[in-house]
């Protein structure tokens, strides 16, 4: 079931009646519980076993964990969620890819279940956070069970700390008027993002670029292509996560920011303190300060960064295309500390203005790794980007560089600040004109119903 269908206003509608109706809040937990799997099953409702599977086992290895004091015994039931978990990522995920990677004939016939990335990695940081010691076990399985399956961040995130999260399923919520208000805004600014923006504008550019068949790609076709990219796959991941705080927040639950601008970010570190922000937390909590993060040297830090973005890329897909994603990031933030140490143009305001452009032109060409199907096409579109393209241009493809210009030009206006705010500080007839449009533009453009791309991570 996705945020951009007709099928899903009627789910909501149900699910938010239900949620305000009289009834004990042990009751509407239940209904949420429910709705959640419901949610879920609508994919394939085998897969829901899975989704049992990892939420029962991390609730008895943390409830374990707590019971013992023996360290090797805790380390033993750690070492049981680390292995489920990543045993079912690692089959489910990357059996095929390890299977053609070694050259083995034979390969799994298996489908992705759909946010198994995302889950897995919400429950195994509640493990590593109770053998930590960070967190304490949730009182109540329930509690816990809703966490894992709660349905706006189920598929794609935001991935949410059972810290953040538990606590508020704990005593009875509901939205208030302002909530629930402000929640469907963010519903209907996320639809936007993705119906409008990223599938009807920015999409169809795109695909006729990067289609697989493509020999010829000029330069301008190719940086064209790859800016509408970058705008598409930030309105329709941002779309998402903007959805699912917003559905969350109509039912009077609080999800973490996933997006703060992240094209106007000054640096790639900067970037990535914008860009999806809950994978970039945890793959910082879980995997670059457990590798030492920048406590071992210069070198070692370099190598500790290297390491977490190439398992971020490979964590985004399957493929050798992600890997190379990945890579570059890790090459981008290995060179910018090196840099950092020595020099600091952009502490003038030229000097910051250049390096936005710079950090912006360089995450677009990772960008096209992330989204070309081949190694072949991604090469031959990089070759393009710099001044080796072939054939000619279609100066009608450019049609999408004004949205693109449109999105990092907000991206820099609201770069210090929130949407919140920012739409607070605007007059109310700007601010609810501004809506209505937005929501009578999902009428005129709907049809395309495509998939949110992070379905498939």
């Amino acid at each position: 079931m996705q945020f951009n269908t007709y099928l899903f206003a009627c789910f909501f509608a149900i699910v938010l009646a239900v949620h305000n109706a009289p009834l004990p809040w042990t009751a509407k937990k239940i209904a949420l519980l429910v709705f959640s799997y419901v949610f879920y099953a609508a994919w394939d409702p085998l897969f829901v076993v899975l989704l049992w599977g990892s939420t029962v086992v991390d609730w008895f290895v943390a409830k374990a964990m707590t019971r013992t004091p023996v360290p090797r015994r805790r380390k033993a039931f750690l070492g049981i969620s680390l292995g489920f978990n990543l045993g079912l990522l690692g089959y489910f995920k990357y059996a095929g890819f390890l299977a053609r990677t070694l050259g083995i004939s034979w390969q799994p016939d298996v489908i992705l279940p759909i946010g198994i990335s995302f889950y897995t990695f919400m429950t195994l940081s509640y493990t590593i956070d109770v053998y930590l010691g960070r967190a304490k076990p949730a009182r109540s399985f329930l509690d816990y069970a809703l966490y894992v399956t709660f349905f706006p961040h189920l598929v794609s995130g935001p991935i949410v700390r059972a810290t953040e999260l538990v606590p508020q399923f704990e005593s009875p919520r509901r939205a208030n008027a302002a909530q629930l208000a402000w929640g469907l805004a963010l519903v209907a600014i996320g639809l936007f993002q993705k119906v409008v923006l990223a599938d009807a504008i920015l999409a169809p550019k795109v695909d006729k670029v990067y289609a697989a068949s493509l020999v010829h790609v000029s330069t301008l076709d190719a940086w064209a292509a790859t800016i509408s990219f970058a705008g598409q796959i930030f309105c329709d991941f941002a779309g998402y996560s903007t959805c699912a705080i917003g559905v969350a927040l109509a039912l009077g639950f609080a999800l973490p920011d996933n997006f703060r601008s992240p094209y106007a970010a000054i640096g790639f570190s900067d970037f990535w303190r914008r860009w999806h922000i809950s994978l970039s937390s945890w793959l910082r909590d879980y995997l670059y300060i457990p590798l030492g993060g920048n406590r071992r040297g210069p070198a070692r830090t370099q190598l500790n960064l290297a390491i977490t973005m190439l398992l971020g890329g490979l964590w985004h897909g399957a493929a050798w295309t992600f890997v190379v994603w990945g890579a570059l990031h890790g090459a981008y933030l290995v060179v910018e500390r090196w840099l950092a140490a020595r020099y600091a143009p952009w502490r003038s305001a030229a000097g910051r203005f250049a390096l936005a452009l710079v950090t912006f032109a360089l995450v677009c060409i990772a960008w096209v790794f992330f989204r070309a199907p081949t190694f072949e096409l991604a090469f031959r579109v990089v070759a393009a980007m710099f001044g080796f393209g072939t054939g000619h241009s279609h100066p009608g493809w450019w049609s999408a560089v004004p949205a693109v210009a449109a999105l990092v030009a907000v991206h820099a206006i609201l770069r210090d600040t929130t949407l919140e705010a920012a739409v607070a500080r605007t007059p109310w007839p700007v601010r609810s004109a501004a809506l209505a449009a937005a929501v009578v533009s999902l009428f005129v453009f709907s049809g395309a119903d495509r998939a949110f791309i992070y379905f498939q991570f």
